[in-house]
C-alpha cells in the first residue's frame, strides 16, 4: 500500500521570518526635524494639485532604484536643480522600490538587494528604508508605487506622493490602502487605456473603509481608514496607444467631472504615452505644457523615467554605473534640459500675462 500523501507540506511555501513595521521603523526612524520635512512636503504637492500653487509637479528618477550610491548621485543632482527650476516646477525624485511583472523577473531593491534572486527581503527592507532616509535628508521629496499592500507601512511615513500603478488599480485591496494613507496618491488608468478603473478607483479610496490588515506590531487587525481626499489620475497610456493629446485629456477631465471627482491630471511621459522610448519622453512633455499654456489647468504635473545614463541594460554583472536595468530611461543630461527649458517657458508664458 502506498504511504499517504503529506499535502500540507506539499503546498505550504516556506517562510522567512521578516521584522514588523514597528521594528523597522524602530531601528531606522524618522526623526522629528524628517517627519516635518514630509509633512510640508506633502502639503506643498497637495496645493499643486489643488491648484493653489501654480507651479507644474514632476516625478521624475529611475524606473527602479537598484544601487544606493547611484540613487544618492542621481538625488544630489536634482535637489540642485530644484534651486533653478523650484519657481515653476515642483520636482519630487521617483524612488520606486517594487517592480510589477508580467511573468517573472526582478521584482525590485525592496526583495531582492542582491539583484541575484536570492531574495533577503529582510535586508531588501533595510536597506530601502536606508536609502529613502538619505534621500529625504537631500531635501527632495519622495514617490513610490506601492505594489504590495503588506510592504507599504514599512515606507510610507517617507513619501511625499505615492502612486497606484496600471495593474492594480481595479484591485479593492490598493484601494482600500490608499484610503487610509495620508498623502498623495495617483491611481493610473488600466493597460487598455481605459477611465473607468481609474475613476473607480478614486471614487472608492475617497471613502472610509473597515478593511483586513496589519498593524504596526505585523498582527492581522480590522483597520478603520478616513478616505483620501487627495487621489487623483495618471494618463498612462494603454495597448491602443497614448491618451495624452488633447482631445483625450479632455475627456479624461469630462469623466472626472462626471464622477464629481476633482479635475486633477498628471501625465505619465513614459509607458505607452511613448511607446517606452525614452527619446519620446520630451515631445510627450511639450505636448503636456502647451496644453496647459492654452488654459487647460487640469493638467497638474507630469512623470518622467530620467536616470543618469540614456537607455537600459541587462542584469548581469558588470553593471555599467548609472544606467537602468528595468525600463529605458532618459539620460541626467537630457532630463536636466528638458526641465530647464520646461521652467523657461512657463516664466516666458508668466511675463506675457498668462
Amino acid at each position: 500500500m502506498n504511504a499517504p500523501l503529506n499535502l500540507v507540506a506539499s503546498v505550504t511555501p516556506r517562510a522567512e521570518t521578516l521584522p514588523t513595521p514597528a521594528q523597522l521603523r524602530q531601528q531606522l526612524p524618522l526623526d522629528p526635524l524628517l517627519a516635518e520635512r514630509v509633512h510640508q512636503q506633502r502639503a506643498a504637492i497637495r496645493a499643486v494639485l489643488d491648484g493653489h500653487d501654480p507651479r507644474l509637479l514632476v516625478v521624475t528618477g529611475p524606473c527602479s532604484l537598484h544601487d544606493p550610491v547611484c540613487a544618492l548621485d542621481y538625488g544630489r543632482r536634482l535637489a540642485a536643480l530644484q534651486e533653478e527650476v523650484g519657481d515653476q516646477l515642483l520636482l519630487v525624485m521617483r524612488a520606486y522600490l517594487e517592480k510589477p511583472r508580467t511573468t517573472v523577473g526582478w521584482k525590485g531593491l525592496l526583495f531582492d538587494p542582491h539583484l541575484d534572486g536570492s531574495g533577503a527581503a529582510d535586508e531588501g527592507l533595510r536597506l530601502s528604508r536606508g536609502l529613502l532616509l538619505d534621500l529625504l535628508r537631500l531635501g527632495l521629496p519622495l514617490a513610490s508605487e506601492l505594489l504590495q499592500p503588506m510592504a507599504a507601512a514599512y515606507i510610507d511615513d517617507l513619501l511625499g506622493w505615492a502612486a497606484i500603478g496600471a495593474r492594480t488599480s481595479e484591485s479593492q485591496v490598493h484601494r482600500e490602502m490608499v484610503s487610509g494613507l495620508d498623502l498623495p496618491v495617483g491611481f493610473k488608468n488600466g493597460t487598455d487605456g481605459g477611465l473607468e478603473i481609474a475613476c473607480d478607483a478614486l471614487q472608492a479610496a475617497a471613502q472610509p473603509h473597515r478593511h483586513f490588515g496589519l498593524d504596526q506590531q505585523g498582527r492581522p487587525a480590522l483597520l478603520l481608514s478616513r478616505g483620501n481626499p487627495d487621489g487623483h489620475l495618471v494618463l498612462r497610456g494603454g495597448r491602443n496607444g497614448p491618451n495624452y493629446a488633447a482631445a483625450e485629456v479632455a475627456a479624461a477631465r469630462q469623466a472626472l467631472q462626471r464622477r464629481g471627482l476633482p479635475a486633477r491630471i498628471l501625465v505619465d511621459c513614459s509607458h505607452a504615452n511613448s511607446g517606452k522610448d525614452p527619446a519620446r519622453q520630451p515631445e510627450v512633455l511639450r505636448a503636456v505644457l502647451e496644453q496647459r499654456l492654452a488654459g487647460d489647468l487640469s493638467l497638474r504635473g507630469v512623470m518622467l523615467e530620467s536616470h543618469l545614463l540614456d537607455g537600459c541594460q541587462p542584469l548581469r554583472q558588470p553593471l555599467r554605473y548609472g544606467q537602468s536595468i528595468t525600463d529605458a530611461c532618459l539620460g541626467w543630461e537630457s532630463s536636466a534640459d528638458l526641465l530647464r527649458e520646461t521652467a523657461e517657458r512657463l516664466r516666458q508664458a508668466c511675463g506675457q500675462g498668462m
